[in-house]
């Protein structure tokens, strides 16, 4: 029986060990960019998993606004105080109208009117929404006066110290102006049991009280003149939100600015 040499020992023949080496290697080779793009495949998939459960365990579910009573602004806000007493008829610049997507941002509104003894007239917007989500958002005023058609100034920061047990409220100031009415503006934020009157602070107190499992409710005043020059009508819009704070029951007040013992920033 005439004897065959096996198939590798024929490719050494022919090409020397090392050509049997590059040939077993060549083909090893064409294997290599199935096996990487299946690979590539099935760990993006596995990312893509991953991600989305993630996405569901960390998203908040439970609303701050389901834990204790509905809090009616109507009943709550004082219609005098101090040296203010209530003026009727005033133009409040308001949210949107009701069939809009904005109106869906506030579950409660109220508006006062107030004049002191000299005869400064001050406009008070409470707006409320039990959900801080990216849908439902607070509207900032110089967004809400800009859609109307007002021209706005840049905003500033500003503190107010309304009380020697509770810390400064945080504010914000700017003017709107809307042919020849201009009006002066001081606002601040509640969200959640924070104070706040910046946008990067509400999405900063947004993902802390999210990380913890809650959408926190939010609440914005804002307090504005008419026809009195800025820097005067700011003083009277400080002695005013003083005077407020000051006047307002302890509950109240909470629903205005936060609990600063549970407070996250």
């Amino acid at each position: 029986m005439r004897y065959k040499p096996p198939p590798w020992a024929r490719a050494v023949a022919r090409g020397g060990v090392s050509g049997y080496i590059h040939s077993r290697t060549r083909g090893s080779r064409a294997l290599e960019p199935k096996m990487s793009r299946s690979t590539n495949i099935l760990l993006a998939c596995m990312a893509m998993l991953g991600t989305m459960l993630l996405a569901v365990v960390m998203t908040p579910h439970n609303l701050m606004a389901r834990t204790h009573d509905v809090f009616n602004i109507d009943q709550h806000l004082p219609t005098k105080f101090g040296d203010w007493k209530p003026v009727e008829g005033l133009n409040v610049v308001a949210p949107p109208a009701a069939d809009s997507l904005e109106a869906e941002i506030y579950n409660q509104e109220a508006s006062r009117g107030f004049v002191d003894s000299d005869g400064h007239v001050v406009m008070l917007m409470v707006a409320y929404g039990e959900s801080q989500s990216d849908r439902l958002q607070l509207h900032h005023p110089e967004v809400c006066y800009t859609a109307q058609g007002f021209r706005v100034s840049r905003t500033s920061p500003m503190k107010l110290d309304y009380s020697s047990s509770a810390p400064p409220l945080k504010a914000t100031r700017l003017v709107a102006q809307r042919e020849e009415r201009i009006e002066p503006i001081t606002y601040w934020m509640r969200i959640g049991y924070d104070n706040s009157s910046s946008n990067w602070a509400r999405q900063a107190l947004k993902l802390g009280y999210g990380l913890r499992g809650w959408v926190p409710d939010g609440a914005l005043f804002r307090v504005s003149t008419i026809g009195i020059p800025a820097e005067l009508s700011f003083k009277i819009q400080d002695k005013f939100i003083h005077d407020l704070l000051n006047s307002v029951d302890p509950a109240t007040r909470e629903f205005m600015v936060g609990d600063p013992q549970k407070a996250l920033l």
